[in-house]
C-alpha cells in the first residue's frame, strides 16, 4: 500500500503560522507587553488627528502655562499650545522618520553585506569602507549633514542611516559567510543554478530574522537622535512638533512647569523601551541558540 504525503496548502498554513505566533505570545509575557505598549503608542499618533482636540501649532498666549485640564488634557506649554497635541503629532514624526530609516539602511546594508560576504574580492573594498564610516561618530555626522543640508525629512533620513549602515552590513555579512559553505548551497550550484538565484532563494533568507531584530534597534536609535537633533536646535522647524524641541523649549520652564518636560519626556522614553524590549524578546525567539538555551 502506497503512502501519500500532502503538503500543506498556503490557506492552511497561514493559520498554522498565527496560532504559532499567537502561542508565543502568550507564553512570553515580556514581548506580549511590549507589543501591546508599542502599539498603543503608535496607534496615538497615527490617529492624532482625531484624538487631538487642537490644532498644535495654534498660538493661545493667555492659556500659556496652563496645567491639566478638560479642554487641555496635558496642559499648554509657554505659547499656549496644547501639549497633548504635540506630543501625539511629535511622536506620530518620530515613528515615521523610524521607519524610513530603517527601511533604507536596511535596504543598503543589505546589499553591501551580501556583496561583502560573498564575493571575496569585494569583502577588503566594502569593509574597510564600513569602517571608514563607524569612525565617524554618528551624533557629529548626523549634525554636521543637518547644519549643512538642512532640516528636511530626506536629509534626517540619510543624516541618521548612514552610520547604521555599517552594522547592518557587517550582520549580512557574518550570516552570508556562514551560510554559502552550507551542503544546500553547493547543492544548487551543482544543479546548475546561478549567481543570483542562489543569492535570492537561499542565502537572501538566512538573513531576514537577524535583520528583522536589528531593524529594531535601528528605529529606536533614529528616534533617539531624532530627539537629541530637536534638543539641540538642529531638528524640525519650530512650528513642527518633535519631542525633543518640545522638550527643549519646556527647559527654561520646567520649575514653573515641570509637565512641559516630563510627559513629553515620558512619552518619549516608554517608545524606545517598548521597541528595545520587543527587539530583545524577538532576538531571543528567532535566535536558535537563545531558543534552546531558553526549553533547556
Amino acid at each position: 500500500m502506497r503512502m501519500s504525503a500532502t503538503l500543506p496548502t498556503p490557506s492552511t498554513a497561514a493559520p498554522s503560522r498565527w496560532r504559532a505566533a499567537l502561542r508565543v505570545l502568550r507564553t512570553d509575557r515580556v514581548m506580549l507587553l511590549s507589543l501591546a505598549l508599542l502599539l498603543l503608542l503608535v496607534a496615538v499618533s497615527v490617529f492624532a488627528p482625531l484624538l487631538a482636540a487642537h490644532d498644535p501649532a495654534a498660538l493661545t498666549p493667555r492659556k500659556r502655562l496652563q496645567g491639566m485640564s478638560a479642554d487641555y488634557w496635558l496642559g499648554t506649554d509657554s505659547l499656549g499650545r496644547d501639549l497633548f497635541a504635540r506630543i501625539l503629532y511629535g511622536g506620530r514624526l518620530s515613528i515615521t522618520l523610524a521607519l524610513l530609516v530603517a527601511a533604507s539602511s536596511v535596504a543598503v546594508g543589505l546589499l553591501l553585506g551580501i556583496v561583502a560576504g560573498y564575493f571575496r574580492r569585494l569583502d577588503s573594498i566594502v569593509m574597510r569602507l564600513m569602517d571608514g564610516v563607524m569612525a565617524i561618530p554618528g551624533l557629529l555626522l548626523a549634525i554636521a549633514m543637518v547644519a549643512l543640508g538642512g532640516a528636511q525629512i530626506s536629509t534626517m533620513v540619510l543624516a541618521i542611516a548612514i552610520p547604521e549602515v555599517p552594522r547592518i552590513a557587517r550582520l549580512v555579512r557574518s550570516v552570508v559567510l556562514s551560510v554559502r559553505e552550507e551542503p544546500y548551497v553547493e547543492a544548487a550550484f551543482g544543479m546548475g543554478s546561478s549567481v543570483p538565484s542562489v543569492l535570492v532563494r537561499h542565502i537572501l533568507p538566512s538573513t531576514i530574522n537577524p535583520l528583522v531584530v536589528q531593524a529594531t534597534f535601528v528605529c529606536a536609535a533614529a528616534i533617539l537622535t531624532e530627539a537629541v537633533l530637536g534638543f539641540l536646535g538642529l531638528g524640525f522647524p519650530p512650528e513642527v512638533p518633535s519631542l525633543g524641541s518640545i522638550i527643549a523649549e519646556g527647559r527654561p520652564y520646567f520649575q514653573r512647569a515641570p509637565w512641559i518636560i516630563l510627559f513629553p519626556g515620558s512619552f518619549l522614553a516608554l517608545l524606545i523601551l517598548a521597541i528595545n524590549m520587543f527587539g530583545d524578546a524577538l532576538r531571543d525567539r528567532l535566535d536558535p541558540r537563545l531558543a534552546r538555551k531558553g526549553r533547556s
